[in-house]
């Protein structure tokens, strides 16, 4: 008999426990144990530890010696680091997709931020935070570059958390959503060089804002 599947299990697992860091109910450096977490999401040690496995190669979730596994807490430096190289690799997605998106593909990123600033306009900030990494993460697809995907979604992948701390200030969150306009118009005019500037700067501009709430 063939062992069961459980991985769309896990894979919703993964996902509940990136929106609890995202969120800060399980904080940096948190170590998280099996069986409180099997409790609070009610499932079996199996899916759980696919899915740390899964958040472990993420970079999410560290393995500590001695005391299992835990939240990751990257220093400051690191998380500045990477949001520079994120900004440049969305940045050149932008510009490649500018050139290589289909007509379709331009309307997906409309509607989706659309949606982004209807989540916005009743300010439920995890639906939008997902919307909005939908659209990041579709311009890079629209690229149409292997390498740059994958490189961009290992980075991305580890600043989860880090990116949807940018937008707990209201203020700050409308800055977004302006910005979005930006990026879409630019895209929708194809005009690579526009967008990659604006892809960069709003990059720029989550680094400032996370920088007054980032816990070392």
């Amino acid at each position: 008999m063939q062992p069961i599947n459980r991985q769309p299990l896990a894979m919703q697992v993964a996902s509940r426990i990136r929106d609890l860091i995202a969120t800060d109910q399980l904080r940096l450096g948190t170590p998280l144990r099996e069986q409180a977490l099997c409790k609070e999401l009610s499932v079996s040690r199996t899916p759980l530890r696919e899915a740390l496995k899964q958040l472990i190669a993420e970079g999410l979730v560290e393995q500590v010696p001695y005391h299992g596994v835990a939240v990751a807490n990257p220093d400051l430096p690191s998380v500045e680091q990477m949001l520079e190289l994120l900004g440049a690799l969305e940045g050149f997605s932008g510009e490649l997709a500018c050139q290589r998106a289909t007509d379709n593909e331009i309307a997906e990123i409309r509607k989706l931020t659309v949606q982004m600033r209807e989540a916005y306009d009743r300010q439920k900030r995890l639906p939008y935070y997902k919307l909005n990494q939908a659209i990041h993460r579709a311009i890079v697809q629209f690229s149409k570059n292997d390498e740059l995907i994958r490189t961009h979604e290992r980075l991305n992948s580890r600043l989860y958390r880090i990116r949807y701390l940018s937008n707990r200030r209201t203020d700050r969150w409308h800055t977004a959503v302006e910005e979005h306009d930006g990026i879409l118009q630019a895209l929708a005019a194809r005009n690579g060089t526009k967008l990659n500037q604006l892809l960069r700067e709003h990059l720029g501009h989550t680094w400032t804002k996370v920088r007054d709430h980032y816990e070392p």
